[in-house]
């Protein structure tokens, strides 16, 4: 099945004759309207696009595909805007709470997106630690929450929630950018045994699991700085006092004297998750903000995509 998303890519690509112009448009990156039509070659099996000395023109194929995009976006649009009446997304209210990385990168894009769908919709976003945020979720607080995860761990916040998985969201490790460590070929946590640590909060999730996979490398990481701001966190690695291990979400923008690098075999992972209340009661407002947010999260990765084992630095 065609993906809607790569279909609107292609159709701003065509209607702008440049990816350039087209992700300005979409405010994507090209790097990310480029994939977006490698993919979708690849799910048609044939070229879509083709540039030359006037810029980007679609074959056949594409201007065939284009054509019935348009109509159905007009389909699409209709549709929603039909169950919006029926579901009665023409008022009411959607009270939704995020942790603070996500909070960042992924809700302002939903935030405009829903907004830009359901405008009498009142949306209102609160921001929090997963374990505080989902017992008000199940309390009634809340009608959505956006939550993560570590895979083989106790600690599960959306225990007794209605979730959906949104994304997987590595820790990759920050450096100060003249470490020794910066150009091994491929590094592990058991290299970094011998050094100095900055982490979040000792009782926050992120640390605690942190502190889980050094024990799973063989060693106890010496902790010497603690900050709750992952900004703050980068600041002091760039100063040099320590290493840390950063969640993607929360590095979008590297500080210019970090360096972060993927880890090997694989770097920890967290899910971040969509949870609502469990039964038949969830909102209709929060079922479209979770069709948003999905069309976010593959915004999102397909911009960011894994760092592997490239050095990235802003």
């Amino acid at each position: 099945m065609l993906n809607l998303g790569r279909l609107r890519v292609l159709s701003e690509v065509v209607a702008r004759g440049s990816f350039t112009r087209a992700a300005e448009s979409l405010s994507y990156t090209q790097s990310a309207v480029s994939q977006a039509i490698a993919r979708l070659e690849s799910e048609t099996g044939t070229t879509l696009v083709v540039r030359d000395r006037r810029g980007v023109r679609p074959t056949s194929a594409g201007a065939t595909l284009v054509a019935h995009a348009a109509a159905i976006f007009a389909q699409v649009e209709a549709a929603e805007a039909d169950l919006a009446a029926v579901l009665g997304l023409r008022g009411g209210r959607l009270r939704v709470a995020s942790f603070p990385s996500a909070g960042a990168t992924l809700m302002p894009l939903a935030v405009a997106d829903f907004r830009r769908r359901h405008p009498d919709v009142e949306l209102t976003l609160a921001e929090g630690e997963p374990e505080e945020i989902a017992p008000r979720v199940r309390a009634g607080e809340f009608d959505l929450a956006l939550l993560f995860e570590f895979a083989g761990v106790s600690e599960r916040p959306g225990t007794g929630l209605r979730i959906v998985t949104l994304l997987q969201d590595p820790m990759h490790v920050a450096l100060p950018v003249d470490h020794p460590l910066v150009s091994k070929r491929a590094l592990g946590l058991g290299d970094l045994r011998d050094e100095h640590w900055v982490q979040t909060s000792a009782s926050s999730p992120c640390a605690r699991h942190v502190v889980r996979s050094c024990m799973a490398a063989g060693f106890e990481p010496n902790v010497t700085f603690e900050s709750d701001d992952y900004e703050t966190v980068q600041g002091l690695v760039a100063a040099g006092v320590g290493v840390a291990l950063i969640p993607r979400l929360a590095a979008t923008h590297v500080h210019d004297g970090v360096v972060i690098r993927a880890l090997a075999p694989t770097s920890p992972v967290r899910r971040v998750i969509a949870a609502t209340m469990n039964g038949p009661g969830v909102e209709p407002s929060a079922r479209s903000m979770i069709r948003v947010l999905a069309t976010v999260a593959e915004r999102y990765t397909d911009t960011y995509g894994q760092v592997g084992g490239r050095l990235s630095r802003r």
